[in-house]
């Protein structure tokens, strides 16, 4: 076994890995960028190198040399399905932690992995390369509906979806620049798209020996556009026939390739024919969601990387693998479910972590993290294990409603919904199936209690009495705050939440009690918002100041009957990696102005009325949140101009 691995990469699953290092009695080495100065995986690490990028072969294999390691585990991303990598390791004495040059070369062109699994008799999807190959004539021959795809991607970046020939241009166009600016390869597969898909996985675990076994299937089904949410194993659609036969199919890809490590051959099985299946595409690294496979297997993925790696052979046969019970996992991402799941930035103000019976939590997060814009938004990861399926996900539930992450917009609420519906807890399930849901949630709005906590933290705040230990209340006095847009009084030990009826406030050290009952609930505050979050849920109230209310009302004055602000502003911090428009143009509502890339993902900006728009930003520009990016008035410079008047 390894004396010293380096690990080439960052967030949660640098820190699964180093679990696992330590506990083998592995000196772990981590690589880090400037950003990731202070981050968990960092001081996890027995030595941490600093790199300029994580994508850079020679700095990491530089590190790794630099530090005395035999070996570099990859993880999942950046440079984990990198043939160059390999080779770099090979020649500098180092051991890649996966498999060999040939697997990654063939499996990491979907293009080229299609046809050869093809080749070896495995049922792949009908689709297209666009090299040499004209665009529409490609799509043509595919058929619409389709899908685009990179051909060195994964992820879910750089997918979109084509119904009709009128939007290929623009999707093609989007899914290049996506493909180029993630993957180094902007060259795009078409393929046929299948109605009412689910997404099945096969874990494999393969040695030198060609001796290749699977662990059973995951179902990834509860994805939006493209990126998954919600992972569990085993599928609640396969019956023993079905899992026998992929599960096969998907050892026989690996063997095709001469394949060793843990790999992941990934299906699409068609819900109204669940005992068809196509191949999809082979990813040739560890999964985000390899826990769940470990969960009813009680198999370390990690570990078996480690040792197939270091020369040993499988000691597991296919009737030794036994799935135990369910699993579900949960991802946390750094987003705004309420804003279109656009990627959300900040602080790690307060965190809350669940443990118990059955709950696993994989995460890179601790107070005081800067969440920034440069990586991909997932924080963490929640799985819940249970003896079967409905209470593995009243338990993955139930821990999330534990999970507490302030200073920063987190999905965790958005998941619990999902983990209520009906069609989820009934195993109904495909790749549209968040399409169609979400339109339909309503997002839970802060209670009484929320509203009160927060303007009793401001007015204790204000009267010098906070404490680390719990607030109390200063001398009695009438205070109106303006929490969120909601008014809320403090007259001593009593307090007025909008139109409601004053209650009697007692402030504890984990919560308010009103009028005897007790929620629960944690606080934090930048100086700027207060953070409060409830049952699972997270709120961002901020306590606007007479003179915002004043500035706010005189803006709404002048604004009319005029419902949309011509001011079009960024609705994350990221780079513009295109514009569609330009200044002096006439646009309408609705129209592309420019597009954003952020955490690797393109959000495209759109004129919010019809009008002559004035660009305040350049190409390849940095922006913050809600900075300006465009203007969007009715005439030229309408409502900047001062008019000049002059006698007749």
């Amino acid at each position: 076994m390894f004396r010293t691995v380096l690990v080439a990469n960052r967030g949660e699953i640098a820190c699964r890995v180093i679990a696992t290092l330590h506990r083998l009695g592995i000196r772990a080495v981590a690589v880090y960028s400037e950003a990731d100065r202070l981050a968990k995986h960092v001081g996890l690490a027995d030595d941490a190198v600093r790199v300029d990028s994580y994508l850079s072969i020679d700095a990491v294999v530089g590190a790794a040399t630099a530090t005395g390691a035999q070996a570099i585990h990859p993880g999942y991303g950046f440079l984990s399905e990198n043939a160059d990598l390999a080779r770099a390791c090979e020649a500098a004495g180092l051991v890649f932690v996966g498999p060999g040059v040939k697997a990654l070369e063939v499996m990491g062109d979907k293009i080229r992995a299609k046809e050869h699994v093809a080749a070896a008799g495995v049922p792949v999807i009908p689709g297209v390369a666009l090299t040499g190959v004209a665009d529409e004539d490609a799509a043509d021959r595919v058929g619409y509906p389709l899908l685009v795809k990179p051909s060195a991607g994964g992820g879910g970046k750089g997918m979109e979806v084509v119904e009709t020939s009128a939007h290929l241009a623009d999707a093609l166009a989007g899914a290049r620049r996506v493909a180029a600016a993630a993957f180094g390869d902007d060259t795009l597969l078409l393929e046929r798209l299948v109605r009412a898909p689910r997404h099945i996985e096969v874990q494999l675990l393969a040695d030198d020996g060609e001796h290749v076994v699977h662990l059973g299937e995951r179902e990834c089904s509860v994805q939006r556009r493209h990126q998954k949410v919600v992972e569990e194993a085993p599928s609640p659609l396969l019956d023993a026939s079905t899992r026998a036969r992929i599960g096969n199919a998907a050892c026989d890809v690996a063997r095709s390739v001469g394949y060793v490590g843990a790999g992941t051959v990934e299906f699409l099985v068609s819900d109204e024919a669940p005992t068809e299946f196509f191949f999809m595409e082979m990813n040739t690294r560890l999964q985000v969601e390899h826990a769940v496979t470990e969960l009813v297997t009680g198999l370390d993925l990690v570990e078996w990387q480690l040792r197939i790696a270091a020369g040993e052979r499988l000691t597991i046969a296919q009737e030794d693998v036994v799935l135990t019970g369910h699993a579900v996992e949960a991802r946390v991402y750094a987003e705004d479910p309420a804003r279109d799941f656009l990627p959300s930035a900040g602080t790690v103000l307060l965190l809350d972590e669940p443990t118990g019976e059955g709950i696993r939590v994989d995460s890179a997060l601790v107070p005081g993290l800067v969440i920034g814009s440069a990586y991909d938004p997932m924080l963490a990861k929640v799985i819940a294990w249970a003896p079967t399926r409905g209470e593995a996900i009243a338990r993955l539930d139930g821990a999330l409603s534990r999970t507490t992450v302030l200073g920063v917009r987190t999905n965790v609420e958005f998941v619990r919904h999902v983990l209520a519906d009906d069609d989820v807890l009934d195993g109904r399930l495909d790749t549209g199936l968040l399409g169609r849901l979400i339109p339909r949630l309503t997002p839970r709005t802060p209670s009484s209690a929320a509203y009160a906590a927060a303007a009793l933290s401001r007015h204790e705040a204000g009267h010098g009495a906070w404490r680390s230990d719990g607030w109390r209340l200063g001398d009695p006095r009438p205070v109106r705050y303006d929490v969120g847009g909601v008014e809320v009084g403090v007259l001593g030990t009593t307090v007025t939440v909008g139109d409601e009826p004053p209650v009697v406030v007692d402030v504890r050290p984990d919560g308010v009690e009103l009028d005897g009952v007790v929620h629960r609930l944690r606080l934090a505050s930048d100086g700027r918002v207060t953070w409060v979050a409830e049952a699972g849920s997270a709120f961002e109230l901020r306590i606007r100041s007479r003179l915002e209310q004043l500035a706010d009302a005189l803006a709404m004055r002048t604004r009319g009957t005029r419902t949309a602000d011509p001011q079009v502003r960024s609705p994350m911090p990221g780079t513009v990696v295109s514009i569609d428009v330009t200044t002096g143009d006439d646009v309408v509502a609705g129209q592309v102005l420019l597009t954003i890339e952020a955490m690797k993902m393109e959000h495209r900006i759109t004129a919010p009325c019809d009008g002559v728009v004035t660009l305040s930003v350049r190409p390849a520009e940095q922006v913050t949140l809600d900075r300006v990016v465009a203007t969007v008035t009715g005439t030229p410079h309408e409502g900047t101009r001062n008019e000049l008047r002059t006698d007749p």
